[in-house]
C-alpha cells in the first residue's frame, strides 16, 4: 500500500481509503436502512482492507441511520485498532424532519459529534466533514464550531464535502481572516465521467495544499465495466438499489464513452476498474480515492490500481478516446 500526505498536515494516510457507505444501509437513503453489508459482512470487508494496508476508513452520521459508524466502532473497539485507523465521519445531512435536524449549524454540529463519538466508541475524530454546504449557515459559524472541536480535542482535522472551489476559497480566506481553522480536506466526487467540474478545485487544492479525496471514482459502479445496458442494471447492483444518483448517466452518449475506456483499458491490458482507479489516482493533486467494495475480493482491482500510476501518453489516449465518443452524438 501506497501513503500520501494529508495534505500540509504532515499526516500519511493511505492513497486508497475504504468507504463504508454500505454498512448497515445504502448511504443516506432513509428508506434503505437495514439493507447493504451485514455486521459480520462489515467486519470482513474492514478486516481484509487492515491487511491490505488501509488505514484510512470513511464514515458518516447519516449512514444507515447511524448504524455505519456503530459497525466501524465495534471494530475498532473489538480488534484494538483504533490508533492505526485515520477515522473520517461526517455531519451536516438531515437525519429527521425537524427544522435543526441537518446542516452546519453550531447547535447541530456540537450535537453531531458526541453522537458520533459515541457510535465509533472513540475519544477522536481524525476527520470531520461537512457532508454537504450549507448555504443558510455562515462560514464563520460553521468554521468556528470546527475549530472549538479542534481546540477541545474531540477532532484532529475539518474538511468538507461536495463544495465549490469559489466556495473552498472563501472559507480558506474566512479561516485567515478569523484566525480560525482551515478545512484541510475536501471530499468531492470524482471520476472518468465526472472530471471537467474538479479542474478548478484541484488547482486551488494544489496551490492551497489542502487535500482532495475523490469518491465515486467508478461513478457508482458504472466504471466497473460489469455492465454497459444502463436501463437494465444487475439486480443488487447500485444502480439498481439506489438509481437516482446515478439517473443523468443513463444516456447513449455515456454508453459511447464507456465502450471507448473499455476498449482503451483492454489495449492496456488492464480492467477497465482498475484503468479507472489508475486515472484518478494518476490526477495531480488527488490524495486518495474512496472505494465502497461490497465483498473483499472486490478490492483487487483498487489495490491494484494504488500502485500504478498513468503515463502522460496514457492520459492523452484516454481523453482522446472518450473526446472521440462525445463528438459522435
Amino acid at each position: 500500500m501506497q501513503f500520501g500526505l494529508f495534505g500540509r498536515t504532515g499526516v500519511k494516510i493511505s492513497v486508497v481509503g475504504l468507504g463504508c457507505g454500505g454498512f448497515g444501509g445504502v448511504g443516506s437513503e432513509r428508506s434503505l436502512f437495514g439493507q447493504g453489508e451485514s455486521q459480520t459482512e462489515a467486519f470482513a470487508l474492514m478486516d481484509a482492507a487492515y491487511e491490505a494496508g488501509i488505514n484510512y476508513f470513511d464514515t458518516a452520521n447519516s449512514y444507515g441511520g447511524g448504524r455505519s459508524e456503530e459497525m466501524v466502532g465495534d471494530w475498532l473497539e473489538q480488534r484494538g485498532h483504533r490508533n492505526e485507523i485515520f477515522l473520517g465521519t461526517k455531519v451536516g445531512t438531515p437525519l429527521g424532519p425537524g427544522p435543526n435536524d441537518g446542516g452546519l449549524s453550531r447547535q447541530h454540529i456540537v450535537a453531531q459529534v458526541e453522537a458520533s463519538l459515541g457510535r465509533l466508541r472513540t475519544d477522536r475524530i481524525d476527520l470531520y466533514m461537512g457532508h454537504q454546504v450549507d448555504d443558510q449557515t455562515s462560514l464563520e459559524e460553521t468554521l468556528g464550531a470546527f475549530t472549538d472541536l479542534v481546540t477541545s480535542g474531540k477532532v484532529r482535522y475539518a474538511g468538507i464535502c461536495n463544495c465549490e472551489a469559489w466556495r473552498l476559497a472563501k472559507a480558506c480566506s474566512v479561516s485567515d481572516t478569523h484566525s480560525l481553522i482551515r478545512f484541510e480536506a475536501v471530499q468531492n466526487e470524482f471520476n472518468l465521467l465526472a472530471e471537467g467540474a474538479q479542474r478548478e478545485t484541484l488547482a486551488l487544492v494544489r496551490d492551497q495544499q489542502l487535500a482532495f479525496i475523490a469518491y465515486s471514482p467508478l461513478a457508482g459502479g458504472v466504471l466497473s465495466g460489469k455492465y454497459l445496458d444502463l436501463e437494465s442494471p444487475p439486480a443488487g447492483s447500485r444502480l439498481a438499489t439506489r438509481p437516482q444518483p446515478y439517473a443523468h448517466l443513463r444516456s447513449e452518449h455515456v454508453v459511447a464513452q464507456l465502450k471507448a475506456i473499455r476498449k482503451v483499458a483492454s489495449g492496456f491490458g488492464m480492467t477497465m476498474a482498475a484503468l479507472s482507479y489508475a486515472w484518478v489516482m494518476s490526477t495531480p493533486g488527488v490524495t486518495a480515492l474512496l472505494i465502497g467494495p461490497r465483498r473483499p475480493d472486490q478490492l483487487t482491482d483498487a489495490l491494484a490500481a494504488a500502485g500504478a500510476r498513468l503515463s502522460d501518453a496514457q492520459r492523452t489516449a484516454i481523453g482522446a478516446a472518450i473526446t472521440h465518443a462525445e463528438e459522435s452524438f
